[in-house]
């Protein structure tokens, strides 16, 4: 945190030295008193004002009102991240004023949801330090000894408010430090190191992969790219898996499993950056710590039925006798044989193989969601403009509306998405140019003035990984483990083939087999399968003298878990009422039991 901060219920403490106020109205129309009264008084005097803000006196212990304005705002387009610039601004200004105790007045505004947090986020950013000046300048560690924070909401909800913004605000700090440190401060073992201290005694346990034919066998392209770059020891390549595990693991209900590019510095490699390209290369780790500061929030926030993983790929695409280049033929983790197109595009390299591992996790995974996060091109930046993220979803995750739903977040926290779709031109780019059926990776163009450039890389991320060879039936959506295992889907097999079995299969596990719950009329028909004969004409070989004799089903065998008893209580009632009546599962397609959404979300 870049300083403490607490809760102050007394606007008339002595201890601060000036109040910072932001709003969003026009000066002295609808502030609480004495507020109100100043910037009244003050705004029949300067008609810039609601504009620009002042510093102006007031009668309270703290002498000082800095007032920092969002300006008219235009309902149509404006967002609520004016009030976090805004507070920025004010706690700037403040500073510059000699406050070093400020007390900050956090008001609402009922036009936009969050807008107390956003708010109180864009005051704590303006009190951040970089950490080369904390680490060269001791004395220079905090802008403030305090952010204090008073407002007039009710008091249960600012505790929560406060509460909330002190641990995002943790995450968001190390993210600073991991992304806008200088590349020789944060070197791949200098970012183990700096988590190693942040995670330990934590509730985020931490595994590196820093071995250097460990990651040549296992993460064979990232390893490509970290060659130059092994040959100095403090520059040597990393994967840093960070994981957050609930106490009771029995209750998660989903995993949300991040892979973040971590370039400390790209030189382009081979491909090397010209013409100045170069300057600003060391924030091409931004989406590794991104991750790192997303499981320091969830380190502090602790939810109970969520597990959280993330792969950080931490590496320099250096240039040297050593270096990877183009035309280069490489067998990815997932046994897909890519041939570099372009050593500057080393992004999806470094992220592809530790992409492909959490694949292979998430198969036996609890409502597994897969993201990647990266600063992958100036594609994207030329596409929406700075400031701007994009959210691309595969297939899968579209039909559960995953980007739309990043995009509503964002839009509530002041942290605007764009969406872009994923089309097959994406795919056609990267496919084999000839009879060798090698993956092409980027081409020597720069993506940023190619069409469709920031897709092609997540394009690649999904076939180079193998993700797309992980399908699943999507009419279906399964939350219970260990029922019934269905839908094998591999080469030559019949896509819509089911396999249905009466008791445990853990020979499927991990072979593109999901698990569902038999429930409702469906447990009818498994009746029926059960009671089925069989005959000479259905088994070849087999003496028709002999037939099956229909079973007494156990419902006990369909379920593995508390909910045995629940299941055999509802077969005996469908046996009842089915009694006689033959029924198929496409009589069914139409039940509202169905989930809508789909059985995964990458």
């Amino acid at each position: 945190m870049p300083c403490q901060l607490k809760i102050e219920p007394n606007i008339c403490s002595c201890d601060y030295d000036g109040i910072i106020l932001v709003s969003g109205c026009a000066p002295g129309f609808d502030e609480p008193e004495p507020f109100k009264t100043v910037l009244f008084s003050a705004a029949q005097i300067d008609s810039a004002l609601g504009v620009i803000g002042a510093v102006l006196p007031i009668n309270l212990p703290a002498k000082r009102l800095i007032y920092s304005p969002t300006g008219p705002l235009n309902m149509d387009y404006d967002d609520v991240r004016s009030f976090g610039e805004a507070a920025t601004k004010g706690v700037e200004r403040a500073l510059k004023a000699g406050v070093r105790c400020p007390l900050f007045a956090l008001l609402p505004d009922i036009r936009f949801e969050n807008v107390e947090l956003v708010t109180l986020l864009g005051a704590l950013e303006g009190l951040y330090v970089p950490l080369e000046v904390r680490e060269t300048c001791p004395d220079r560690c905090y802008k403030a000894c305090q952010l204090a924070v008073w407002s007039p909401i009710c008091s249960k909800k600012l505790q929560g408010i406060v509460k909330l913004a002190a641990a995002l605000e943790s995450g968001r700090y190390i993210a600073r430090d991991i992304g806008g440190a200088d590349p020789e401060r944060m070197t791949p073992i200098r970012v183990e190191e700096y988590l190693a201290e942040v995670f330990c005694g934590s509730n985020v346990t931490m595994q590196v992969v820093s071995d250097q034919e460990t990651l040549l066998q296992e993460y064979p392209l990232f390893a490509c790219v970290n060659r130059a770059a092994s040959m100095i020891p403090r520059h040597a390549g990393r994967i840093i898996f960070l994981t957050y595990e609930p106490a009771n693991p029995a209750c998660i209900l989903e995993t949300v499993m991040l892979v973040g590019k971590g370039v400390t510095y790209d030189t382009g490699g081979v491909d090397i950056k010209v013409g100045g390209s170069m300057l600003g290369m060391s924030r091409d780790k931004c989406g590794a710590a991104a991750c790192a500061g997303f499981m320091q929030v969830v380190n502090l926030l602790q939810p109970p039925t969520v597990k959280v993983v993330a792969a950080l790929c931490v590496v320099r695409n250096s240039v040297g006798e050593n270096s990877y280049v183009a035309d280069e033929i490489v067998t990815a983790k997932s046994g897909v044989r890519v041939r570099i197109g372009n050593t500057d595009a080393e992004g999806r390299l470094a992220m592809v193989d530790a992409l492909c591992h959490i694949k292979e996790m998430a198969l036996c995974s609890v409502n597994p969601h897969i993201f990647t996060v990266a600063t992958l091109t100036n594609h994207a930046v030329h596409t929406v403009g700075p400031g701007y993220s994009i959210a691309i979803d595969n297939a899968v995750a579209r039909l559960v509306s995953n980007a739309e739903k990043l995009q509503a977040s964002g839009e509530t926290m002041g942290d605007p998405i764009e969406i872009s779709r994923l089309r097959r031109e994406d795919f056609h780019y990267h496919a084999a140019r000839s009879d060798d059926d090698v993956f092409q990776g980027a081409r020597s163009a720069d993506n940023a003035q190619m069409n469709r450039g920031h897709q092609g890389p997540c394009a690649f991320l999904i076939v180079a990984s193998g993700l797309d060879k992980v399908k699943f039936h999507t009419r279906l959506r399964f939350w219970r483990r260990d029922l019934i295992a269905m839908a094998n889907d591999g080469k030559d097999d019949n896509g819509s083939q089911f396999f249905f079995t009466l008791s445990s299969t853990p020979d499927l596990q991990n072979k593109h087999t999901i698990f569902g719950k038999v429930t409702g009329e469906t447990i009818y028909n498994m009746l029926k399968l059960e009671e089925a004969l069989v005959n000479e004409e259905s088994e070849e070989g087999e003496d028709s003298s002999k037939t099956k004799t229909a079973g007494v089903k156990d419902f006990n065998l369909l379920s593995f878990s508390e909910e045995a008893e629940e299941d055999e209580e509802e077969s005996v009632i469908l046996n009842e009422k089915f009694s006689g009546k033959d029924k198929s599962a496409h009589d069914h397609l139409t039940d509202p039991k169905f989930s809508s959404q789909s059985a995964l979300a990458q």
